[in-house]
């Protein structure tokens, strides 16, 4: 049985870092980084007997917006709901209920966060980013 747990003592920052450096979204990103985005984000890991096996996280004011980043299940539990199962875990907390606007970016799990009640933008012409030009360039290549 696999268990969610937002205890950041538990997650396993060295496989969390190896994940989110192979991923299409943060490309090599700095073990550093990492550090400082689990310090600054409501973490949460999940865990069968001790393995960590998937991770997320949200930044957020608990108020107003959350942005859900870097959901990622390990290739040995994929397929079998885990992504789509932490993003609920963030829905259905009690510290996420009013939230007007929970956010997340996806290239290829649509399906899984349409589930959950995640649409298009109402108004794309709305939003706007800023990359930094190093990192804007890496997801160019």
């Amino acid at each position: 049985m696999i268990e969610l747990s937002d205890d950041t003592a538990l997650l396993d920052v060295a496989r969390v870092h190896g994940w989110l450096a192979s991923s299409y979204w943060s490309p090599g990103i700095a073990r550093d980084l990492v550090e400082r985005a689990i310090a600054g984000s409501h973490c949460l890991g999940a865990y069968r007997d001790g393995v960590q096996l998937g991770y997320a996280r949200a930044i957020t004011d608990y108020a107003t917006f959350a942005w859900i980043a870097d959901v990622w299940v390990d290739d040995e539990a994929r397929g079998a709901g885990l992504g789509r199962r932490m993003v609920q875990w963030f829905v259905d907390h009690p510290r996420y209920h009013g939230i007007r606007r929970i956010a997340l970016v996806t290239r290829d799990a649509h399906g899984v966060y349409a589930a959950l009640g995640f649409n298009a933008p109402i108004r794309p012409e709305n939003y706007m980013e800023r990359f930094d030009p190093t990192f804007a360039a890496s997801l160019r290549a």
